[in-house]
């Protein structure tokens, strides 16, 4: 018996119930909950089921209203909408998915017709605030965009063009601005939207043209096949304004573009708008300009008649018989006018992946301006309310510029700024600010007590520091200078110009004059070390003596004056004779063994008199040593026309080289002229070699060599040639 109720209402012992016997359950409960517009009742049926899990509850629950939403389809749009907020209600309760209230829009889009679609849409649309919301936006935003671009797939365009555009609005409400799935980040252009016109010649004549003339006799303007196919061409410009910055589609754009603006300036369109008897009455409020108007306040009633006699199509005709009546149509004018200032703006502006050679010229961007100053006069003079339109299609195209410069920055995330919490001490009025004492009475009171007034505090207290700031700028305590051993101690670079610099400097304040060997093998990194090792014999050395001399003394003291000396007496005169010794020995320079080559074994450098010995022998072939050298043709071309002859600009071409090459010696010379075949003047250079290194030679021989020794004493060391280090 309890195993046929059990199975009957599907239910255990346990309390338990299975998914078809929660769903019967549930959807009976949704009924009433739907009839009373609460979700109480849902909320407390569902959690009458204890021993189910949440996920064996949620899915039937889920199920329900899937289910009550089919049967009620036939029903009016209001119950679905009521459905739909139900269930807004029920995810919010967390008794449903997240996902079940868009789940029953996209499965009514699917099996309703357009019309109905386009009825039940608004729910979409007054519900965006609550797609956003936390608990919603993360697991439906991707089903709310399947869902609209479903629906956009079964639009056309041109038939449901205010449908297409509801979705689309829809989707950037919802969407942050910086949602990568909703932007154009490459600037790319709808390459596929093609304006087909009639451009085959074979398909006109002479007649064709004669029934575009039969077209346009109400329009004082002459329309024919020609100013056909230059109007509809300037939507290929349109539609990919990169081809501007080519010159030959320029040219014709510019062309074309002229020819269409010239014939909408010759062709004023009238204001046909009624006007009520009072303004008809008089003569003078007839002649209201369109300032006037849109400065006034216009009614609501003639807003929304505006409104409906305004019409808009996504695509035009392009029958050459239409385009007579299209340029008398005030909308259509509009549009294209507004498409030339939609491209002058992208050619003017800079966009992040515009390529670099996408640059206008002075003459393109004079024309832009100019032709953009009489498309606005166009608009002004387009009814109705011409200005106002032109000046909201400025205000339109000048925010434009922004969201252009903030795609250019990355498309950075919009934020709102954090609301700065207010503290208690900022809560409290600013304290009443004391009135200053006249600079005079400070004056005159740190004149009676001796001291100074600078006007600054920090200035004030470092100028009375002392009575005497001279006298206190001598004070030990500023006397920065490090010791000269502890100096040279530090941890340094073996090759330091800056540590080497200091060292010398304190080494001529803090030691006797002392001079540096001249010879270019001395360094003075090895010269700082000998005077730090000799520093530090020496301290030793004065230390042991100072130790010895003590001790003498005190054994002195306790002997008698007659003793004979002791063991420390003897150490102390050793350490004497070794400081004299070793003054003696720091004064040999510190000389590092350097083979010096011969004089006339050095390269020899060329000299104006060798260029002006050289040149003639070079002659006209100037320019071939010019460019072996290393002068550029320019270079050589501005020698040959500053200078009237050949040897002129020789020499001053060769007196550049000398200046800045330091290789400019003569075997490198000769090795050049050898190289080029100019053997005559490689043997005038070698020749030069032959003579300055004989010449060298026998200088060599007729000079004493002198001989640098060191002496063993005093007197020898002041004949040497080599300057002694001091101390």
């Amino acid at each position: 018996m309890s195993t046929q109720s059990a199975e009957a209402g599907g239910t255990t012992d346990t309390g338990s119930a299975n998914f078809f016997a929660l769903q019967a359950s549930f959807e009976s409960s949704l009924e009433r909950a739907i009839d009373q517009n609460n979700v109480e009742q849902l909320v407390r049926e569902y959690h009458k089921f204890r021993s189910n899990s949440e996920h064996d509850k949620r899915s039937p629950m889920d199920q329900a209203f899937r289910e009550i939403l089919m049967k009620r389809l036939g029903d009016d749009v209001e119950s679905i909408g009521a459905l739909v907020r139900l269930s807004v209600e029920a995810a919010r309760a967390d008794i449903v998915s997240n996902t079940i209230p868009v789940v029953l829009l996209g499965d009514t889009f699917d099996v309703v017709t357009l019309s109905r679609c386009e009825q039940i849409f608004r729910f979409v649309e007054e519900l965006v605030e609550v797609w956003k919301e936390e608990v919603f936006f993360a697991s439906c935003k991707n089903n709310l965009l399947r869902m609209c671009n479903d629906l956009l797939r079964r639009l056309s365009r041109t038939q449901n063009t205010v449908f297409c555009g509801r979705i689309l609005l829809f989707l950037s409400k919802f969407f942050p601005f910086s949602e990568r799935s909703g932007l154009n980040i490459v600037s790319e252009f709808n390459l596929d939207n093609f304006t087909e016109y009639g451009l085959d010649s074979k398909d006109h004549d002479d007649i064709d043209n004669k029934e575009l003339e039969d077209t346009a006799e109400d329009i004082p303007l002459k329309i024919d096949y020609d100013l056909y196919c230059k109007f509809w061409s300037l939507q290929d410009f349109f539609r990919n304004p990169n081809q501007c910055y080519s010159k030959a589609q320029w040219k014709m754009f510019q062309m074309h573009a002229e020819t269409i603006l010239q014939s909408f300036s010759s062709f004023k369109l009238e204001d046909v708008r009624p006007h009520n008897d009072a303004n008809s009455n008089s003569g003078v409020d007839n002649k209201v300009t369109d300032m006037d108007i849109d400065d006034n306040s216009i009614s609501a009633a003639a807003a929304l008649a505006v409104r409906k006699d305004t019409h808009f199509f996504a695509k035009f005709l392009t029958n050459p018989k239409l385009l007579a009546l299209q340029l008398s149509d005030s909308n259509f004018r509009r549009a294209v006018l507004v498409q030339f200032l939609i491209l002058f703006q992208y050619l003017q502006v800079s966009v992040k992946f515009k390529i670099d050679s996408y640059t206008l010229t002075t003459a393109q961007s004079d024309f832009i301006k100019e032709t953009e100053q009489r498309v606005y006069k166009l608009l002004e003079e387009t009814p109705p309310y011409g200005r106002r339109f032109a000046r909201t299609v400025q205000h339109m195209l000048h925010r434009e510029e922004m969201w252009n410069n903030w795609k250019n920055d990355g498309c950075k995330e919009f934020k709102k700024p954090e609301e700065a919490e207010i503290n208690e001490d900022d809560a409290k009025p600013p304290p009443a600010k004391r009135s200053k004492r006249p600079l005079g009475d400070c004056l005159r009171d740190a004149a009676r007590n001796g001291k100074f007034f600078l006007g600054n505090d920090n200035l004030t207290k470092l100028w009375n520091y002392s009575p005497d700031n001279l006298q206190a700028c001598k004070s030990e305590q500023r006397n920065f200078l490090p010791m000269l051993e502890t100096y040279l101690e530090t941890p340094h670079d073996k090759n330091d110009p800056a540590f080497e610099w200091r060292a010398l400097r304190l080494l001529a304040r803090q030691t006797p004059p002392f001079s540096i060997p001249s010879q270019p093998s001395c360094k003075i990194s090895d010269y700082l070390d000998v005077v730090r090792k000799r520093l530090t014999r020496e301290k030793e050395l004065v230390k042991q003596t100072s130790t010895a001399s003590n001790n003498t003394t005190e054994h002195s003291n306790e002997s008698g004056t007659n003793s004979a000396p002791t063991e420390q007496e003897h150490e102390a005169s050793v350490a004497l004779q070794e400081i004299e010794q070793l003054d003696v020995e720091d004064t040999e320079p510190v000389v590092e063994e350097v083979d010096e080559m011969p004089a006339h074994e050095k390269s020899l450098m060329v000299t104006r008199a060798h260029i002006d010995e050289v040149t003639p022998v070079i002659g006209e072939h100037w320019m071939k040593v010019g460019k072996k050298i290393g002068f550029s043709n320019d270079e050589l071309l501005f020698f040959q026309m500053e200078n009237p002859s050949a040897s002129v600009a020789c020499t001053k071409m060769l007196t550049n080289w000398i200046a800045d090459d330091d290789d400019a010696t003569l075997d490198n010379w000769a090795y050049m002229l050898e190289g080029l075949e100019m053997n005559k003047a490689a043997d005038a250079v070698k020749a030069i070699i032959e003579r300055e290194k004989a010449a060298a030679v026998q200088h060599t021989t007729t000079t004493p060599a002198t001989t640098v020794t060191v002496g063993q004493s005093q007197e020898s060391s002041a004949s040497n040639d080599v300057e002694i280090l001091s101390d």
